[in-house]
């Protein structure tokens, strides 16, 4: 049950669409311009650096608040599976932002959402993802690449976590099952980019900036999927 009632909390958290929102406030549905993702990268790109970044703490943010009332919720009766049923609370967040009802489950791709659950998880998982990520963002201005490998990095940095103890007293079909739900999260994000992923092979994906170049004329929709 306790799972269950983390990931409806982190889904309902993660239908606050931010990006969708912030681009209504400018008068502008975002999923009609640039690649129609409601996420962090084509609000960057479509609306610029302030839009991107508003909207990258407002889907950190969600994700964050969701895992945190779990912790409140269930910290101290179930200390044992805590970071467990954190992990639902991110999934419900993620699952929401990628899959909002409301807009026929045409959300973004999780990853600014993933980003907040990093962010609450340990603080082991900060290190890794400020450093891969940004490592490679700007080594290559590819935001797809980076976040891709943060969520192998991620996967990784889970089990291995779990098998050396880092989360505690978790018995082996609580380590397991965290292991299942990580490795769901992160086969989900590579489906979620299976066009980026394409477009990186063929070297043919588009790099992102922090400046004005990198801003799109808002008239101009990409390929679906983009």
């Amino acid at each position: 049950m306790e799972r269950i009632i983390c990931l409806l909390i982190g889904y309902v958290f993660g239908l606050f669409q931010t990006a969708y929102f912030y681009g209504k406030s400018k008068g502008i549905d975002i999923r009609q311009y640039g690649s129609g993702n409601s996420g962090t990268t084509n609000a960057l790109r479509v609306l610029g650096t302030k839009a991107g970044l508003i909207v990258l703490l407002g889907d950190c943010l969600k994700t964050i608040l969701a895992v945190v009332i779990a912790r409140l919720l269930f910290g101290a009766a179930h200390p044992d599976e805590i970071y467990l049923l954190c992990l639902y609370a991110g999934a419900g967040a993620i699952l929401g932002h990628n899959f909002p009802f409301y807009m026929n489950f045409k959300g973004g791709k999780g990853i600014a959402a993933t980003a907040g659950l990093i962010l609450s998880f340990h603080p082991y998982f900060v290190v890794m993802g400020v450093v891969v990520f940004f490592g490679i963002f700007f080594t290559t201005h590819y935001v797809s690449l980076g976040s891709l490998l943060v969520y192998a990095c991620f996967l990784v940095e889970i089990i291995v976590c779990g098998e050396t103890g880092v989360f505690g007293a978790m018995t082996r079909g609580q380590r397991i099952e965290m292991y299942l739900l990580a490795a769901f999260l992160t086969i989900m994000a590579y489906w979620k980019h299976r066009e980026n992923i394409r477009r990186l092979v063929h070297g043919e994906e588009r790099k992102t900036y922090l400046t004005k170049k990198n801003k799109l004329d808002v008239e101009k929709k990409e390929p679906e999927g983009k």
